[in-house]
């Protein structure tokens, strides 16, 4: 019960950043929010059982709750266009899911090239798939606990590179201008050209990154 309180206390304080201009520090906070509810729902369309409450995470409610619905129609449209790319993503970068320093790179290192000529919400959804099919890596090969490493470091990129772009667009919340069709197939929106070609440059980077790993 203790735990179930502080989750909701946090949620509320996650939520009523969105009355303002957020912080750095809440900016992340919501990231990490967003990314176990993105992983969470990955996992449960993989039939694999992983509850957050079980460890005190928050889940999204109100603005964040609206959020991270966009966030995940969006993802649902980016891994319907390249399915292969956010499947089986350890195998595809050649890493052992039993050491936290190699996770931990390979995703940072993934991230980093996504971003490296720019950024836009089209690449942010991509960082979230790649984070969620690296969590159903992890808690299928029986590592749950990297599942929160993974978060952590979603957390991390996103306090050093993110957090300045996030805030000239107000926050999260700009992520829900991006939805121009409440068609739940979106197979229209302005996802479909965004990420057409970015996704061969994604997987050309599982190819090439840490190949001695």
């Amino acid at each position: 019960m203790e735990v179930l309180r502080r989750s909701s206390v946090f949620a509320a304080e996650v939520m009523e950043v969105f009355d303002r201009s957020p912080t750095d520090k809440e900016l992340v906070s919501q990231a990490k929010v967003l990314c176990r509810d993105y992983i969470h729902s990955r996992l449960l369309r993989a039939g694999i059982g992983w509850s957050k409450a079980d460890h005190g995470a928050p889940v999204p409610g109100g603005r964040l709750a609206e959020v991270s619905s966009v966030l995940l129609r969006l993802g649902d449209e980016l891994e319907y266009i390249r399915p292969n790319v956010y499947r089986n993503v350890a195998r595809q970068l050649n890493i052992s899911l039993h050491s936290e320093t190699v996770v931990t790179d390979a995703f940072l290192a993934v991230a980093a090239q996504i971003f490296v000529a720019g950024i836009t919400w089209g690449k942010v959804v991509s960082l979230y798939a790649v984070a969620a099919g690296l969590a159903v890596d992890c808690v299928r090969q029986a590592q749950p606990a990297m599942v929160h490493i993974i978060v952590d470091c979603l957390g991390e990129f996103v306090r050093k590179t993110l957090v300045t772009w996030l805030k000239r667009r107000g926050g999260w919340a700009d992520i829900t201008k991006c939805v121009v069709n409440t068609d739940p197939s979106l197979r229209s929106h302005w996802l479909v050209a965004a990420i057409c070609s970015f996704g061969h440059f994604l997987k050309a980077i599982f190819f090439v990154l840490l190949p001695e790993r």
